[in-house]
């Protein structure tokens, strides 16, 4: 028996049922549940957290501490469904917690990375007297600099450039800002123009399958995109024009262009150091020229990376002794984060526990001393962002003696808290979503849930269990499962919702991942097999009745599970796998080809024809028996067509296109809507219910379709003694 925070977990193995629907009779599935000591969960009549809830979660992101100490500020970020729009703002709290945070300013529309469609994290810079912040904000079109001040009395923009600010930083003491740019933004809309015009030549920038003039709406308006690189990498028009950098005398308003001599410099891993200590991340001492480093060390044993992580201090970029890190508390641990302690010659580092559901732990490396304290852990995110997918690491603000940290766990909205670097003492700063929280809490909280597959390699997952419900359905989601878990990487599957309406949920963490895309595969479709055995054995869910969605590499993994066993009853998509038209529409990128050739050991139809007709649903349509509720992004959806389509005609699946969404839907109406679907999808199939809004007769008439062609086709075929759901 172990506990935290208010968890009791029991260690419980079972033998798989023999004819199990994983296919593996005997396999011993080690289970790892986590119930909440809250006595009153398990008699509470079940409070269903709707969608919107869940979508209008107050994000917070940034924290960063002023220069004495005593602040922290931070933004919060929350959709709005009735405005359609994410509204922003810019808060500043006492570090000891003896007031609540103050609203200092709009924050603006949230700037967007082009090919997530993901909120770029806005990471303030205090002025150096601490009595205002700068920040980068999209108002009517403009990325500029702002200054707000801490004292909330007012904001206003420091640059008015003709392009949009790209980076920025504070220079000579606080006395000047220095940011960079590229083209302008008449300059870009005007290159836009021509090719309209004059029409858009082909060639491997193009993204073929998107829309070629004005595509994307990020950045507050309509913009033609390119690739920036050999994958997909997208931006705007003219995007790869190179940075210029220009300085603003803070004092006197003076703008001058800055010379390359007199620009920001590169990252270490470019500066010298020995090719094998290329830093996976690295953080510069803002005291000195030494270099914190995390590098990725051992045999990777046919992996995309090496498995353990090196902690080491370089003098400077350039030269002197690399001292590494040998406390026990250093070795074998899953290393993601650090930053240097202001004022001590320490490094604070984050682990993220894959076995714990990727808690994060924080420690503190003494390194004239050699040795490693532990300073808190948490059950779930311990740093600097609580956005959905955190592609980005963001740390957690940092004093002489306090981090100030977004705490979120599966189960718990983010919110701020203040942590004592010396005695790990948590003191709660800002909570925003209290209400939500208490209501989780006492109706579907998280189990902490570890299994082994087949081959004995362990994964953990977050499980919403349905309150009350013996052997439920189960819905999975296979990819990442940090922080707060709302609807899984991609945010389209609420979780909570689905347990609330009878349907329990599971969100499993992919372990890293094989070179060989089949075997990478393999692994995640044995995850789920896994874990499907090991609930279904315990009596908690109904092996007959599984549901499965995913984003990206998610989705990839629930079709190859839907070609690959009769696991699933239904199943939801938001990610095109791998088809011709994917390859061919991409073919004229050379980095794209490598690539692809590395990662799925594909090359040409042409060229690599059998090894095409096992990794493409395009050529395994017949394996495929479980019905697919299709919701893409309208960038992606013909990559997917040539399966989508003819499954559609066969009325075993659904489809719908979202409108000038990226690789993620971010717009809030499009994803309540996604939601929405979603649950009412997984409700039909593995449940039988239809609800009663008359808006959605027709929805429910197509499914029963489909359902009445489903049974027909697959009698006596695909369920065997298992039967109907």
């Amino acid at each position: 028996m172990t506990g935290d925070a208010g968890l009791v977990c029991m260690d419980v193995r079972v033998p798989a049922a023999s004819g199990s629907r994983t296919g593996y009779p005997g396999v011993v599935a080690v289970a790892l549940l986590c119930a909440s000591l809250l006595s009153f969960a398990a008699e509470a009549q079940p409070v269903r957290i709707s969608p919107k809830r869940l979508l209008e979660v107050a994000d917070i992101v940034g924290p960063v501490v002023s220069p004495d100490g005593r602040h922290v500020a931070f933004r919060v970020e929350q959709a709005s469904i009735e405005h359609n729009r994410y509204d922003t703002f810019w808060y500043i709290q006492d570090v000891d917690g003896s007031a609540p945070p103050r609203r200092i300013a709009d924050g603006g529309t949230p700037l967007r990375d082009y090919s997530t469609g993901l909120s770029i994290p806005a990471i303030p810079i205090w002025a150096h007297d601490g009595h205002a912040i700068f920040y980068r904000a999209l108002f009517d079109g403009k990325a500029e600099v702002w200054r707000a001040a801490a004292d909330g009395s007012g904001a206003a923009p420091m640059t008015s450039d003709p392009a949009d600010i790209r980076d920025f930083e504070l220079g000579r003491g606080g006395a000047v800002l220095r940011y960079s740019v590229g083209a302008t933004r008449e300059e870009i809309i005007a290159a836009e123009q021509a090719e309209y015009d004059s029409g858009v030549h082909i060639d491997d920038t193009v993204f073929v399958g998107a829309g070629l003039f004005r595509s994307s709406q990020l950045q507050g308006r309509a913009a033609t995109q390119r690739f920036m690189g050999p994958w997909f990498e997208p931006g705007p028009l003219l995007g790869k024009r190179g940075s210029r950098w220009k300085e603003l005398d803070l004092e006197t308003l003076e703008v001058r262009d800055v010379g390359s001599s007199e620009a920001p410099g590169q990252a270490p891993s470019t500066l010298g150091l020995p090719e094998h200590l290329t830093p996976w991340k690295w953080a510069q001492n803002p005291d000195d020229e030494r270099i914190a480093l995390l590098t990725r060390v051992g045999d990777a044993a046919g992996r995309f990376s090496k498995p353990d992580v090196e902690l080491a201090i370089a003098p400077s970029a350039r030269a002197g002794q690399v001292v590494t890190c040998q406390d026990p508390l250093c070795a074998g641990r899953n290393i993601t984060a650090l930053q240097w302690r202001p004022g001590h010659d320490e490094v604070l580092f984050t682990v993220t526990d894959r076995r714990e559901g990727r808690a994060q732990s924080i420690y503190r490396w003494d390194v004239k001393r050699g040795v490693v304290d532990f300073v808190v852990r948490s059950r779930g995110l311990l740093g600097g962002d609580s956005t959905q997918q955190r592609f980005q690491d963001v740390p957690c603000g940092v004093s002489a003696d306090a981090l100030v940290c977004v705490t979120a766990e599966a189960d718990r909205p983010p919110r701020l808290e203040a942590i004592d670097i010396e005695t790990g003492r948590r003191t709660p700063l800002f909570e925003p979503n209290a209400v939500l929280a208490s209501d989780i809490a006492a109706t579907v909280p998280a189990e902490l849930f570890r299994w082994q597959d087949e081959h004995g390699e362990e994964f953990s997952g977050w499980l919403f269990a349905a309150p009350g419900a013996e052997r439920a359905p189960l819905f999975v989601t296979y990819y990442s499962c940090e922080g707060f878990l709302r609807g899984g990487v991609g945010d389209e599957w609420p979780l909570m919702t689905l347990a609330g309406h009878g349907i329990s949920a599971l969100c499993i963490n992919a372990n890293p991942g094989y070179l060989d895309v089949v075997r990478y595969y393999d692994q995640g479709l044995s995850a789920v097999k896994g874990a499907v055995d090991a609930l279904a054995a315990h009596g908690r869910i109904d092996p007959s009745r599984v549901g499965m969605g995913g984003l990206s590499y998610g989705s990839e993994v629930t079709m190859w599970t839907l070609m690959r066993s009769g696991l699933l009853s239904a199943a939801s998509i938001t990610s095109p796998s791998l088809t011709p038209n994917w390859y061919l529409f991409n073919s004229l990128r050379e980095g794209f080809r490598t690539g692809v050739k590395s990662n799925w050991q594909l090359g040409p139809l042409d060229e690599t024809p059998e090894r095409w007709r096992m990794m493409s649903p395009v050529f395994n349509l017949d394996s495929i028996r479980a019905p697919i509720l299709f919701q893409m992004p309208e960038q992606e959806y013909l990559l997917a067509v040539e399966y989508a389509l003819p499954l559609v005609r066969m009325k075993r699946a659904d489809m719908y296109v979202f409108p000038d969404e990226p690789h993620i839907k971010f717009k809030p109406k499009h994803k309540l809507a996604a939601y929405e679907r979603n649950v009412d999808w997984f409700r039909f199939w593995l449940q039988g219910y239809e609800g009663p809004d008359a808006a959605k007769a027709p929805l429910y008439a197509r499914w029963n379709l489909m359902k009445r062609g489903h049974y027909t086709a697959d009698a006596g075929s695909r369920r065997g003694a298992d039967g109907p759901p």
